[in-house]
């Protein structure tokens, strides 16, 4: 499986002749593909072209004097094949924002429905752009809601892009947005839990938390969040119940126990106390959650948060034990 797109930097002179040579006929010759002049005005001291192959992959190439930087979701040319990748942030900041102005236009000619919502575009071009997932990523969106039931494409998107668009996360983007991976088989368990991190997220910056994702800690993994507010940390660990159409057998409630569950005796087992639990019940249809909610399991975890959040920014919550964390302007306690 691909890795979201990512830079790779050639040092050395090109020019354009090496440019036809070494990378132009690679690709030509492999999948078909035509040298054409960029969308929008290269980079201040670079020289920049756009590939654009018969299948339907894309790629940029950059270059001056000093070096050349390649952004594609397409097969690599093997001039080079051992050159550094580098994220976004790891490139000069004209290049960057050469190569985001050029994708951004492709995605909203592709993808029309994106573009009313210009942050989320920003935030996922690194999948939605990406060699295997650029289509399961928009499918995700598209078709299943970005794992909300009983809603709207527009209306996740428009929760998403105005959680987005605070910059909370803008920091951490490449991270985050790589969670939604970069499959060609579309995977709705993995990227609706990936969604459950955002919902959690859009929590805490409610309640007036600032939140830094991927907490190292001494057991050698990572937590989701650390949440802190006027100077105190809280670590934050989420997780994220499937509905029970997509389970084997079960109710509601189980699903909520049986995925606690399978974190408790995990990852918060070993690392031994000090984690809020978060459970996202933000995939339950309005039956299922009205069931958890009336019954209020327990997770075998505690402190703990079960919530359910909605497109429209309501979310409903119960809690186990003394959370440490004041969400009473966030949730709708029940």
């Amino acid at each position: 499986m691909a890795r979201p797109l990512r830079f790779r930097h050639a040092p050395g002179r090109w020019t354009e002749g090496r440019v036809r040579h070494d990378v132009y006929s690679h690709l030509d010759s492999n999948l078909g593909a035509t040298m054409r002049r960029p969308w929008f005005k290269p980079p201040s001291g670079y020289e920049a072209r756009r590939f654009e192959m018969d299948n339907g992959d894309t790629a940029l190439f950059c270059w001056n004097d000093d070096g050349a930087y390649w952004l594609g979701n397409t097969e690599t040319p093997s001039t080079l094949w051992r050159t550094d990748k580098f994220g976004f942030t790891e490139v000069p900041y004209r290049v960057r924002r050469w190569a985001e102005r050029e994708l951004l236009a492709q995605l909203h000619e592709e993808t029309p429905w994106l573009e009313p919502f210009p942050h989320l575009s920003w935030f996922f071009l690194p999948v939605f752009l990406s060699k295997d997932g650029r289509h399961t990523t928009r499918q995700f969106f598209d078709e299943h809601a970005a794992g909300f039931p009983d809603a709207t494409r527009d209306e996740a998107l428009s929760f998403y892009e105005e959680f987005l668009s605070t910059g909370v996360l803008d920091e951490y983007r490449e991270l985050m947005a790589g969670k939604l991976g970069t499959s060609k088989q579309l995977d709705l368990v993995r990227m609706s839990a990936s969604m459950g991190e955002f919902n959690a997220a859009a929590l805490l910056t409610e309640a007036g938390y600032d939140i830094t994702p991927e907490i190292e800690v001494t057991t050698g993994h990572s937590l989701d969040y650390r949440a802190e507010r006027n100077g105190d940390g809280t670590l934050v660990e989420v997780t994220r119940p499937l509905p029970t159409d997509r389970r084997s057998a079960g109710t509601p409630v189980a699903a909520v126990r049986d995925t606690a569950e399978t974190k408790t005796s995990g990852q918060l087992e070993r690392h031994g106390g000090g984690v809020t639990l978060f459970v996202d019940c933000s995939s339950f249809p309005d039956d299922d959650w009205a069931s958890v909610r009336g019954e209020k399991p327990d997770v075998r975890h505690r402190p703990a948060v079960v919530f359910r959040t909605r497109p429209s920014g309501r979310v409903e919550a119960y809690r186990k034990g003394s959370v440490p964390l004041d969400l009473d302007g966030a949730v709708e306690w029940v």
